[in-house]
């Protein structure tokens, strides 16, 4: 399995999934085409799957042009209003990519069809994927747009959480420095924020990504993970984990993100 990064908009991720037995390609969330078709060139694939995590302009908009220059494309998504769907999925729905297998959880919180794609591969020593669109970020998680703190703990913590720890997270936005700012303030003691946020705006600095992180990571750096940690819930003056996610939530959608 390969995944080739490629940077869209001004702080967006499409994600080109390569199965490397078979060539056989996927794209995440490709809202500027052409890229993607220079990609798919460059690395002689075949492109036949998008994978579309939710509606949204930034994710979806260039599903319909792609399908257009690619007719048989397949377009995978959970939602109506996904641009260009031939299939729609729901959670524990899988399929394959070449020899990947590609499994979908429905993340609903961020949009009401959200949907993350679980990618593994069989008697292989290589860590498992995943596609988190706007659910989960590296040090953050997306805002509660048609959905609540219950939805959110689920898909954070039961579903996303409970996949393997070196699972690679691939989200949809170069969003990790402001997010570690965050964090930092929720947290001001964790050893562990504070590098990570050194290393990412070395990254930054020098125009490189902070993508992918790993699930067991998350939970040392990223307070919407880590809702059942004493530290967090006292910084938020909850006891448990959902209210813990209310409230952080709340509070970031109005946080001042520091220069520094």
């Amino acid at each position: 399995m390969r995944v080739e990064l490629l940077p869209a908009l001004s702080d967006n991720y499409m994600y080109l999934l390569i199965d490397s037995d078979t060539k056989e390609a996927a794209v995440v969330d490709p809202v500027e085409p052409i890229k993607v078709v220079e990609a798919v060139r460059k690395h002689g694939v075949r492109l036949t799957t998008v994978l579309t995590t939710h509606h949204h302009w930034d994710h979806a908009s260039g599903n319909d042009k792609l399908k257009k220059m690619l007719p048989s494309l397949k377009v995978y998504g959970g939602d109506d209003r996904v641009d260009a769907i031939t299939k729609k999925v729901t959670h524990s729905n899988s399929f394959k990519l070449g020899s990947l297998n590609v499994k979908c959880l429905f993340t609903p919180c961020h949009t009401t069809g959200h949907i993350c794609y679980y990618v593994t591969k069989e008697n292989s020593s290589e860590p498992p994927a995943v596609f988190t669109g706007d659910t989960l970020f590296v040090a953050g998680c997306g805002k509660f747009f048609e959905g609540t703190a219950e939805q959110m703990h689920k898909a954070l913590i039961e579903i996303l959480g409970r996949l393997p720890p070196e699972t690679r997270v691939y989200c949809g936005h170069e969003y990790t420095v402001s997010n570690l700012k965050f964090a930092r303030h929720v947290e001001p003691d964790n050893e562990v924020i504070k590098e990570k946020l050194t290393w990412a705006k070395e990254q930054c600095s020098n125009g490189d990504p902070t993508i992918p992180s790993t699930l067991a990571e998350e939970f040392t750096f990223n307070p919407f993970m880590r809702v059942n940690e004493k530290s967090v819930q006292d910084h938020v003056k909850q006891t448990s984990a959902v209210e813990t996610m209310r409230s952080l939530r709340k509070e970031k959608d109005s946080f001042r993100v520091p220069k520094e």
